[in-house]
């Protein structure tokens, strides 16, 4: 996926700024697609290049004007396009792996330590994605269409079956070193 269908996906709800868009970026998907305001702003000018959106400039007295950003035909088409072509798999990257593959090399309170910190930042994790049902209101003026909502709340049951998969495979192994099943060095 990339930021501008995301960006278009917003777009398609009514207009926004690039302000407005990173507070929605920070309210819905930042638990599996971050955006900081830089690249929001940069993706937005290359879509207008590209012919995705318009600008319509608002002035505002005690303010500089203000960029709205509409979403052209074009852009709904794009989006319409995209949102129908299954994407290609992704390679998996995972730092988390690497420390896996070569934790032979430390001694096993090393390694517990390692396993330990990183369940802490799971369940820390877990415990965001929780407040996430409680912050609902603030998506009710992204849409009103239960169809849409069901959607976007299966991006956060995702998000914690994944976590809740990750804990319990590092739960398990942070007993098995407790117990001393791995191979001594």
């Amino acid at each position: 996926m990339s930021l501008e269908q995301a960006i278009l996906g917003f777009l398609n709800y009514r207009p926004y700024s690039g302000y407005d868009l990173k507070k929605i970026f920070d309210t819905s998907v930042r638990h599996f697609w971050p955006a900081d305001q830089s690249q929001i702003y940069r993706t937005l000018s290359r879509m207008n290049k590209e012919g995705w959106v318009d600008i319509e400039m608002v002035h505002q007295e005690s303010r500089p004007d203000r960029k709205l950003y509409h979403i052209t035909t074009a852009g709904q088409e794009a989006l319409r396009q995209w949102l129908a072509t299954p994407l290609p798999p992704q390679e998996n990257r995972s730092a988390d792996m690497i420390q896996v593959f070569f934790a032979g090399q430390l001694a096993d309170e090393e390694i517990l330590a390692l396993f330990e910190r990183a369940a802490d930042n799971i369940r820390a994790g877990l415990a965001r994605y929780a407040q996430i049902p409680r912050e609902i209101e603030a998506y009710s003026e992204y849409t009103t269409s239960p169809r849409e909502f069901f959607f976007w709340m299966l991006t956060l049951d995702v998000g914690m079956h994944t976590l809740q998969a990750n804990l319990a495979f590092i739960e398990a192994l942070i007993q098995r070193i407790r117990n001393g099943e791995i191979p001594a060095a």
